[in-house]
């Protein structure tokens, strides 16, 4: 294949004002998909947070459960009933449910998801939490969310600053009676679409919390540690294939992985990013190819003329296809550039890990390029049609 740059990036450059447009339209398309990817994994990223952080090897859940964020309890006789499988080595409970939490500086209250499991042994693998088990094992003491949105006051500022006898009022959603529980600690996980903040108690205050709505047999997510020396797909197997049908049981990628699928193909937000995602592609090859096809008339009396004197089509295809690449690669600088910093923003303004990604980076500059190919193979059918006679 003849690449002739040259003869590519003079005809863009040409007419310099609208070379400049061309490359601000692709690199706004650009940011566009960056933008679109970075909440779609943002979507993903924190609403599996909490899967991620679960110790345990299988877990068990309802045969209603949609998501997390949804109550969907069972009977934790199911969980223990597992303990009489081969492999299965011990069993732990994790409560789910949203409170409302007062602000202790405004006495507004706020949705907070509540978190509460046995402190004897931790369910969750983040290090602050390991740290203070012990704390968590006084009655109504818990811990708070540092990355929690800042709705709820300057709860972790205050802790950060020594001040660590905070009492933090908390409401249940079916009840006018709050109850008072103290800051033992932080902890660091993060909102999520479906979540502003969170909070970790001992099984026992959760209970103490939700008086009137949570049984203590009934529970959310039964956590399965196996045996080291058993395989957890033949355990897995085995208990999918003999518990009772009003549970189901998960690995932790399948768990991982069905929230996933709830969140995109089950929700308004999951829908939208999507759509909005194809409809960026659909308008980027619309706008480049407008920018191609606008180039070419405007030469087009220079390629019949090249025509004229011996050039093929193909070379003159090539040219065209250049011009594509050279606006992808152009445009894809800026619009990188800016959507790191609009990523940046947007994870401070909002909490949710909204990061760069060398694979989302990769995926979007794939992207331009077959973007602006693709525009280039639609726009060359009129180049097809340079006849020499156009010159006369």
């Amino acid at each position: 294949m003849n690449f002739k740059i040259p003869l590519a990036w003079l005809q863009l450059v040409q007419q310099k004002l609208r070379f400049l447009v061309a490359v601000a339209g692709i690199a706004f398309i650009v940011l566009l998909m960056f933008v679109q990817l970075g909440f779609q994994d943002a979507l993903y990223s924190s609403a599996t947070a909490v899967h991620q952080s679960l110790r345990g090897d299988l877990f068990l859940v309802s045969s209603q459960y949609k998501a997390l964020t949804a109550n969907q309890s069972f009977s934790r006789t199911r969980l223990y009933q597992t303990l009489g499988f081969d492999g299965v080595q011990s069993v732990n409970t994790l409560y789910l449910q949203f409170a409302k939490l007062k602000n202790p500086a405004t006495g507004e209250k706020y949705s907070i998801y509540v978190m509460g499991f046995d402190p004897g042994q931790s369910v969750l693998n983040i290090p602050e939490v390991e740290q203070n088990l012990d704390r968590l094992k006084i009655p109504d003491f818990m811990l708070f969310d540092r990355d929690s949105r800042p709705e709820f006051g300057p709860i972790a500022a205050n802790f950060d600053k020594g001040n660590t006898e905070q009492t933090i009022e908390i409401f249940p959603f079916d009840g006018p009676r709050g109850y008072r529980v103290r800051v033992a600690g932080l902890f660091s996980l993060g909102p999520s679409f479906g979540v502003d903040g969170n909070l970790i108690v001992s099984d026992s205050t959760f209970l103490r919390i939700n008086p009137n709505t949570r049984p203590v047999e009934r529970i959310d997510i039964g956590i399965i540690t196996l045996n080291p020396e058993a395989d957890k797909d033949k355990v897995l197997a085995n208990l999918q294939a003999n518990l009772p049908n009003d549970v189901r049981v998960f690995d932790r990628q399948g768990f991982i992985d069905f929230e996933k699928q709830y969140w995109s193909a089950r929700t308004p937000i999951g829908f939208i990013l999507n759509l909005m995602l194809t409809m960026a592609s659909v308008v980027g090859v619309v706008i480049v190819y407008q920018i191609l096809y606008s180039n070419i008339a405007t030469q087009f009396i220079a390629y019949a003329t090249l025509k004229a004197i011996g050039y093929p089509n193909s070379y003159l295809l090539n040219v065209v296809f250049q011009q594509a690449l050279i606006l992808a690669l152009l445009a894809y600088i800026p619009g990188f550039l800016v959507s790191v910093a609009l990523y940046n923003f947007a994870m401070e303004a909002t909490k949710l890990p909204i990061m760069m990604t060398a694979n989302n980076a990769l995926i979007v500059f794939i992207s331009a390029v077959l973007m602006c190919i693709t525009s280039g193979a639609l726009a060359i059918n009129k180049l097809r049609s340079a006849d020499p006679a156009d010159i006369f």
